[in-house]
């Protein structure tokens, strides 16, 4: 038999390569950590108001982390703002997000209570820079559509929910807000000043959503910012 080929015998004599080193845990594993979030708003977040839906979709997400609701049903801005500080004072440790979802009250009051739009943001301003100072990441919702809500919707105040949610959104590009979340768009469905019927209560007032809209907002909020809480 003839002798080996060289370069036959040299592969078969090269050594084995490296067995590959174990999956990593992915990026998103590893920077996950623990949360406490705040919650402030009106009956769309408060749960004893029929809403907040949303924010326990959030906790089944993140279930080690806090989220903690604030809320109040009938909440203006302004009335939010005076209760900010009492709020992050509070002992239970440090909060790590504001979330900020309201402002439908104020826009049905601009005759009762004079709520222009430029105290509404002023006001929210002062919430998302009292979060910021404090070193939170603040997350801005902006308001639902509710125009089937006939008692207090027309084509002023419709004007005006725009006009003050543009004005959520560019939050970000100013540097007001971390994460802007556009409930407005993503509620809606063919007529953007009203609420999707699927997402709507079942005896709909135009303004509360249900429990599929609290979910499909949960879901914008949690892929928008809390895939990174525990």
């Amino acid at each position: 038999m003839a002798a080996p080929d060289a370069s036959t015998e040299r592969a078969n004599t090269a050594p084995l390569p490296a067995p590959s080193a174990p999956p990593s845990a992915s990026v998103a594993t590893i920077a996950r950590r623990t949360c406490r979030v705040a919650l402030i708003g009106d009956s769309l977040t408060e749960a004893r108001a029929g809403g907040g839906a949303y924010v326990r979709y959030l906790e089944t997400r993140s279930p080690r982390s806090r989220f903690e609701n604030f809320a109040k049903g009938g909440a203006m801005v302004n009335q939010m703002k005076r209760q900010l500080d009492a709020m992050l004072a509070d002992t239970g440790g440090p909060f790590t997000h504001l979330v900020v979802f309201g402002g439908v009250n104020d826009l049905y009051s601009d005759e009762t209570a004079g709520r222009t739009v430029a105290k509404i943001q002023a006001d929210l301003g002062t919430l998302y820079a009292a979060g910021r100072a404090r070193g939170l990441r603040v997350v801005g919702i902006t308001v639902a559509p509710w125009g089937g809500f006939n008692k207090y919707y027309n084509e002023r105040r419709a004007r005006t929910t725009r006009e003050l949610n543009a004005w959520i959104i560019a939050g970000t590009t100013r540097g007001d807000i971390d994460v802007a979340v556009d409930a407005y768009a993503l509620l809606s469905c063919g007529d953007p000043e009203r609420l999707c019927p699927r997402y709507a209560m079942a005896k709909s007032d135009g303004l509360h959503f249900g429990k599929l809209g609290h979910e499909t907002l949960g879901a914008a909020l949690y892929d928008a910012e809390f895939e990174a809480c525990a």
